[in-house]
Protein backbone atom coordinates (compact mmCIF):
# COMPACT_ATOMS: atom_id res chain seq x y z
CA UNK A 1 0.00 0.00 0.00
CA UNK A 2 1.53 3.28 -1.13
CA UNK A 3 1.75 6.04 1.43
CA UNK A 4 0.82 9.55 0.34
CA UNK A 5 1.01 12.71 2.42
CA UNK A 6 -1.60 15.33 1.54
CA UNK A 7 -1.22 18.80 2.99
CA UNK A 8 -4.61 20.06 4.11
CA UNK A 9 -7.34 17.50 3.63
CA UNK A 10 -10.32 19.48 4.91
CA UNK A 11 -11.13 22.05 2.18
CA UNK A 12 -12.00 21.63 -1.51
CA UNK A 13 -8.98 20.36 -3.49
CA UNK A 14 -7.09 18.75 -0.63
CA UNK A 15 -10.31 17.36 0.84
CA UNK A 16 -11.32 15.84 -2.48
CA UNK A 17 -7.79 14.49 -2.98
CA UNK A 18 -7.87 12.79 0.42
CA UNK A 19 -11.13 11.02 -0.46
CA UNK A 20 -9.88 10.17 -3.96
CA UNK A 21 -6.69 8.48 -2.83
CA UNK A 22 -8.43 6.62 0.00
CA UNK A 23 -10.81 5.19 -2.59
CA UNK A 24 -7.85 4.25 -4.78
CA UNK A 25 -6.34 2.15 -1.99
CA UNK A 26 -3.55 4.44 -0.80
CA UNK A 27 -2.56 4.89 2.82
CA UNK A 28 -3.52 8.57 3.02
CA UNK A 29 -1.93 10.81 5.64
CA UNK A 30 -3.34 14.33 5.94
CA UNK A 31 -1.48 17.18 7.57
CA UNK A 32 -3.68 19.85 9.09
CA UNK A 33 -4.49 21.53 12.40
CA UNK A 34 -7.61 19.40 13.00
CA UNK A 35 -9.97 22.36 13.19
CA UNK A 36 -12.46 20.87 10.69
CA UNK A 37 -13.95 17.40 10.20
CA UNK A 38 -11.62 14.86 8.60
CA UNK A 39 -12.43 12.66 5.64
CA UNK A 40 -13.10 9.01 6.34
CA UNK A 41 -10.20 6.59 6.02
CA UNK A 42 -7.38 9.11 6.43
CA UNK A 43 -4.60 9.08 8.99
CA UNK A 44 -4.34 12.46 10.62
CA UNK A 45 -1.05 14.16 11.40
CA UNK A 46 -2.19 17.08 13.50
CA UNK A 47 0.01 20.14 13.30
CA UNK A 48 0.94 23.40 11.63
CA UNK A 49 3.35 22.95 8.72
CA UNK A 50 5.47 25.77 10.13
CA UNK A 51 6.25 24.01 13.42
CA UNK A 52 6.15 20.26 12.89
CA UNK A 53 9.22 19.15 14.80
CA UNK A 54 9.72 15.40 14.26
CA UNK A 55 6.12 14.50 13.39
CA UNK A 56 6.94 13.52 9.81
CA UNK A 57 10.45 12.15 10.09
CA UNK A 58 9.54 8.61 11.09
CA UNK A 59 7.22 8.02 8.12
CA UNK A 60 8.55 7.23 4.65
CA UNK A 61 6.10 8.57 2.07
CA UNK A 62 5.91 7.34 -1.49
CA UNK A 63 4.55 10.72 -2.52
CA UNK A 64 3.86 14.16 -1.11
CA UNK A 65 0.88 16.00 -2.60
CA UNK A 66 1.46 19.57 -1.46
CA UNK A 67 -1.84 21.27 -2.17
CA UNK A 68 -1.57 24.07 0.40
CA UNK A 69 1.74 25.76 -0.43
CA UNK A 70 1.18 29.43 -1.12
CA UNK A 71 4.64 30.96 -0.60
CA UNK A 72 8.31 30.07 -0.23
CA UNK A 73 8.13 29.65 3.55
CA UNK A 74 5.45 27.02 3.16
CA UNK A 75 7.87 25.00 1.05
CA UNK A 76 10.91 25.55 3.24
CA UNK A 77 9.24 24.55 6.48
CA UNK A 78 7.61 21.42 5.09
CA UNK A 79 10.78 20.25 3.36
CA UNK A 80 12.75 20.78 6.57
CA UNK A 81 10.23 18.62 8.45
CA UNK A 82 10.08 15.71 5.99
CA UNK A 83 12.09 12.56 6.34
CA UNK A 84 12.20 10.09 3.45
CA UNK A 85 9.85 10.58 0.51
CA UNK A 86 9.55 9.64 -3.13
CA UNK A 87 7.87 12.12 -5.45
CA UNK A 88 6.90 15.62 -4.46
CA UNK A 89 3.96 17.14 -6.35
CA UNK A 90 3.00 20.76 -5.76
CA UNK A 91 -0.26 22.31 -6.93
CA UNK A 92 0.62 25.80 -8.12
CA UNK A 93 -1.52 27.99 -10.41
CA UNK A 94 -1.81 29.52 -13.85
CA UNK A 95 -1.72 32.83 -11.97
CA UNK A 96 2.08 32.78 -12.28
CA UNK A 97 1.78 33.98 -15.90
CA UNK A 98 1.37 37.73 -16.55
CA UNK A 99 -1.99 38.63 -18.05
CA UNK A 100 -0.46 40.34 -21.09
CA UNK A 101 1.76 37.42 -22.16
CA UNK A 102 1.07 35.57 -25.40
CA UNK A 103 -1.74 33.04 -25.07
CA UNK A 104 -2.11 30.18 -24.63
CA UNK A 105 0.44 30.25 -21.82
CA UNK A 106 3.09 27.55 -22.11
CA UNK A 107 5.15 26.08 -19.31
CA UNK A 108 8.17 27.87 -20.80
CA UNK A 109 6.39 31.24 -20.83
CA UNK A 110 8.01 33.81 -18.55
CA UNK A 111 6.49 34.16 -15.10
CA UNK A 112 5.72 37.63 -13.81
CA UNK A 113 3.19 39.67 -11.86
CA UNK A 114 -0.37 39.23 -13.05
CA UNK A 115 -2.40 42.33 -12.22
CA UNK A 116 -5.55 40.31 -11.63
CA UNK A 117 -3.98 37.78 -9.26
CA UNK A 118 -1.38 40.05 -7.65
CA UNK A 119 0.34 38.67 -4.56
CA UNK A 120 -1.30 35.26 -4.88
CA UNK A 121 0.50 34.74 -8.18
CA UNK A 122 3.86 36.14 -7.10
CA UNK A 123 3.80 34.07 -3.90
CA UNK A 124 3.12 30.95 -5.97
CA UNK A 125 6.08 31.86 -8.18
CA UNK A 126 8.34 32.07 -5.14
CA UNK A 127 7.01 28.77 -3.82
CA UNK A 128 7.78 27.07 -7.16
CA UNK A 129 11.30 28.49 -7.21
CA UNK A 130 12.01 27.41 -3.65
CA UNK A 131 10.67 23.92 -4.26
CA UNK A 132 12.90 23.34 -7.27
CA UNK A 133 15.88 24.47 -5.19
CA UNK A 134 15.02 22.02 -2.44
CA UNK A 135 13.64 19.15 -4.55
CA UNK A 136 14.99 19.50 -8.11
CA UNK A 137 12.96 16.55 -9.42
CA UNK A 138 9.65 17.77 -7.97
CA UNK A 139 6.56 18.09 -10.13
CA UNK A 140 4.65 21.37 -10.36
CA UNK A 141 1.06 21.55 -11.64
CA UNK A 142 -0.44 24.83 -12.87
CA UNK A 143 -4.24 24.64 -13.19
CA UNK A 144 -6.72 27.29 -14.38
CA UNK A 145 -10.09 27.50 -12.57
CA UNK A 146 -10.74 24.32 -10.60
CA UNK A 147 -14.28 23.08 -10.09
CA UNK A 148 -16.20 20.04 -8.94
CA UNK A 149 -17.69 18.56 -5.77
CA UNK A 150 -16.48 20.13 -2.51
CA UNK A 151 -15.78 23.48 -4.17
CA UNK A 152 -16.24 26.05 -1.41
CA UNK A 153 -15.63 28.99 -3.77
CA UNK A 154 -18.79 30.72 -5.03
CA UNK A 155 -18.41 30.04 -8.74
CA UNK A 156 -20.62 27.34 -10.24
CA UNK A 157 -22.66 27.41 -7.02
CA UNK A 158 -23.61 31.03 -7.74
CA UNK A 159 -25.03 30.05 -11.12
CA UNK A 160 -26.78 27.06 -9.54
CA UNK A 161 -28.45 29.47 -7.11
CA UNK A 162 -29.59 31.64 -10.02
CA UNK A 163 -31.06 28.62 -11.76
CA UNK A 164 -32.81 27.31 -8.65
CA UNK A 165 -34.37 30.72 -8.00
CA UNK A 166 -35.43 31.13 -11.66
CA UNK A 167 -33.47 34.35 -11.85
CA UNK A 168 -32.35 36.06 -15.02
CA UNK A 169 -28.61 35.87 -15.46
CA UNK A 170 -26.66 39.10 -15.67
CA UNK A 171 -24.04 38.40 -18.30
CA UNK A 172 -20.77 40.34 -18.63
CA UNK A 173 -20.92 41.96 -22.05
CA UNK A 174 -22.02 39.55 -24.74
CA UNK A 175 -20.88 36.53 -22.72
CA UNK A 176 -18.08 35.74 -25.13
CA UNK A 177 -15.27 35.81 -22.55
CA UNK A 178 -13.46 32.46 -22.61
CA UNK A 179 -12.95 30.41 -19.44
CA UNK A 180 -10.78 27.36 -18.90
CA UNK A 181 -11.58 24.82 -16.20
CA UNK A 182 -10.24 21.61 -14.70
CA UNK A 183 -12.27 19.15 -12.66
CA UNK A 184 -10.75 18.32 -9.30
CA UNK A 185 -10.98 14.60 -10.07
CA UNK A 186 -8.88 15.13 -13.18
CA UNK A 187 -6.33 17.00 -11.08
CA UNK A 188 -6.07 13.96 -8.80
CA UNK A 189 -5.87 11.74 -11.88
CA UNK A 190 -2.89 13.72 -13.15
CA UNK A 191 -1.15 13.35 -9.79
CA UNK A 192 -1.72 9.61 -9.82
CA UNK A 193 -0.48 9.34 -13.42
CA UNK A 194 2.69 11.19 -12.42
CA UNK A 195 3.28 8.76 -9.55
CA UNK A 196 2.86 5.82 -11.89
CA UNK A 197 4.73 7.02 -14.99
CA UNK A 198 7.25 9.60 -13.73
CA UNK A 199 7.07 11.75 -16.90
CA UNK A 200 10.05 13.70 -18.15
CA UNK A 201 8.18 17.00 -17.99
CA UNK A 202 8.21 18.25 -14.40
CA UNK A 203 6.20 21.46 -14.85
CA UNK A 204 2.75 20.88 -16.29
CA UNK A 205 -0.08 23.18 -17.16
CA UNK A 206 -3.23 21.20 -16.41
CA UNK A 207 -6.73 21.91 -17.64
CA UNK A 208 -9.40 21.06 -20.18
CA UNK A 209 -8.08 21.37 -23.72
CA UNK A 210 -11.32 23.09 -24.80
CA UNK A 211 -12.33 26.43 -23.32
CA UNK A 212 -15.94 27.61 -22.96
CA UNK A 213 -17.51 31.03 -23.17
CA UNK A 214 -19.18 32.51 -20.11
CA UNK A 215 -22.53 32.19 -21.88
CA UNK A 216 -21.93 28.52 -22.68
CA UNK A 217 -20.82 27.80 -19.13
CA UNK A 218 -23.82 29.49 -17.55
CA UNK A 219 -26.14 27.62 -19.91
CA UNK A 220 -24.58 24.30 -18.87
CA UNK A 221 -24.97 25.21 -15.18
CA UNK A 222 -28.69 25.97 -15.67
CA UNK A 223 -29.10 22.71 -17.60
CA UNK A 224 -28.08 20.80 -14.45
CA UNK A 225 -31.51 21.84 -13.11
CA UNK A 226 -33.37 21.30 -16.36
CA UNK A 227 -33.58 25.03 -17.07
CA UNK A 228 -32.49 27.55 -19.67
CA UNK A 229 -31.19 30.97 -18.63
CA UNK A 230 -32.67 34.28 -19.71
CA UNK A 231 -29.80 36.71 -20.13
CA UNK A 232 -29.40 40.39 -19.37
CA UNK A 233 -26.27 41.89 -20.93
CA UNK A 234 -24.28 44.13 -18.60
CA UNK A 235 -22.01 46.88 -19.86
CA UNK A 236 -18.29 46.20 -19.65
CA UNK A 237 -17.96 49.57 -17.93
CA UNK A 238 -19.38 47.96 -14.77
CA UNK A 239 -16.85 46.03 -12.68
CA UNK A 240 -17.91 42.44 -13.29
CA UNK A 241 -16.46 41.06 -10.06
CA UNK A 242 -19.26 42.92 -8.27
CA UNK A 243 -21.88 40.65 -9.80
CA UNK A 244 -20.02 37.70 -11.36
CA UNK A 245 -17.59 35.05 -10.16
CA UNK A 246 -14.64 35.75 -12.47
CA UNK A 247 -12.40 38.64 -13.42
CA UNK A 248 -12.76 40.25 -16.83
CA UNK A 249 -9.71 38.37 -17.95
CA UNK A 250 -9.08 35.40 -20.21
CA UNK A 251 -6.19 33.17 -19.31
CA UNK A 252 -5.77 30.04 -21.34
CA UNK A 253 -3.16 27.38 -20.72
CA UNK A 254 -1.53 25.13 -23.29
CA UNK A 255 -2.05 21.61 -21.91
CA UNK A 256 -0.25 19.46 -24.47
CA UNK A 257 2.26 18.19 -21.91
CA UNK A 258 -0.57 17.17 -19.59
CA UNK A 259 -2.33 15.37 -22.44
CA UNK A 260 0.75 13.21 -22.97
CA UNK A 261 0.42 12.03 -19.36
CA UNK A 262 -3.35 12.20 -18.84
CA UNK A 263 -5.24 12.55 -22.14
CA UNK A 264 -8.89 12.02 -21.18
CA UNK A 265 -10.71 14.56 -19.04
CA UNK A 266 -14.27 14.78 -17.72
CA UNK A 267 -16.69 16.71 -19.91
CA UNK A 268 -17.95 20.00 -18.53
CA UNK A 269 -21.51 18.72 -18.63
CA UNK A 270 -20.68 15.67 -16.52
CA UNK A 271 -18.44 17.62 -14.16
CA UNK A 272 -21.05 20.30 -13.54
CA UNK A 273 -23.72 17.69 -12.87
CA UNK A 274 -21.47 16.20 -10.19
CA UNK A 275 -20.99 19.66 -8.72
CA UNK A 276 -24.74 20.34 -8.69
CA UNK A 277 -25.48 17.02 -6.98
CA UNK A 278 -22.91 17.73 -4.29
CA UNK A 279 -24.15 21.30 -3.81
CA UNK A 280 -27.71 20.10 -3.30
CA UNK A 281 -26.68 18.50 0.01
CA UNK A 282 -23.76 20.73 0.97
CA UNK A 283 -24.86 24.30 0.29
CA UNK A 284 -23.62 25.45 3.69
CA UNK A 285 -20.03 24.51 2.80
CA UNK A 286 -19.78 27.24 0.15
CA UNK A 287 -18.48 30.71 0.95
CA UNK A 288 -21.15 32.82 -0.71
CA UNK A 289 -20.68 36.39 -1.89
CA UNK A 290 -23.23 39.18 -2.13
CA UNK A 291 -23.71 39.08 -5.89
CA UNK A 292 -27.49 38.98 -5.62
CA UNK A 293 -27.57 42.07 -3.41
CA UNK A 294 -25.41 44.01 -5.86
CA UNK A 295 -27.50 42.92 -8.82
CA UNK A 296 -30.79 43.77 -7.11
CA UNK A 297 -29.56 47.18 -5.98
CA UNK A 298 -27.63 48.26 -9.06
CA UNK A 299 -28.54 46.27 -12.17
CA UNK A 300 -32.22 45.39 -12.03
Amino acid sequence: MKKILITGGTTFVSKYAAAYFVQRGYAVYVLNRNTKPQMGGVRLIEGDRHCLGDKLRQISFDAVADITSYDARDITDLCDALGSFGQYIMVSSGAVYPEDAEKPFREESPRAVNRFWGKYGTDKMEAETELLKRVPDAYILRPPYLYGPMNNVYREAFVFDCAKANRKFYLPGDGGQRLQFFHVRDLCGVMEAIMETKPNAHILNVGNAVTVSVKEWVTMCYACFGKEPSFVNVSKEIEQRNYFSFYDYEYVLDVHKQQAVYPDTISMEEGLKESAEWYHSNEGDVNKKAYFAYIDENLR
